[in-house]
């Protein structure tokens, strides 16, 4: 029978945890904005409507090198 993440994790020495949750962390922040979006399964319209702005306007920030 398959094992659930949980349970892998809950077998983990608490160092290990920490070090995998530091891991996790680091490859999210290295993650291209369009990756993560899919990865998260969130649109260009959740997104504005999140932060209460137009979906074309989102658009542009995504293009944009230096964000």
């Amino acid at each position: 029978m398959a094992r659930s993440f949980k349970q892998l994790r809950d077998k983990m020495s608490p160092e290990s945890q920490k070090r995998a949750e530091a891991k996790a962390q680091q490859m999210l922040a290295q993650m291209p904005l369009s990756e993560l979006q899919r990865a998260r399964a969130l649109s260009q319209e959740h997104k504005a409507e999140t932060l209460l702005m137009k979906q074309a306007s989102i658009s542009k920030m995504e293009r944009r090198t230096d964000i």
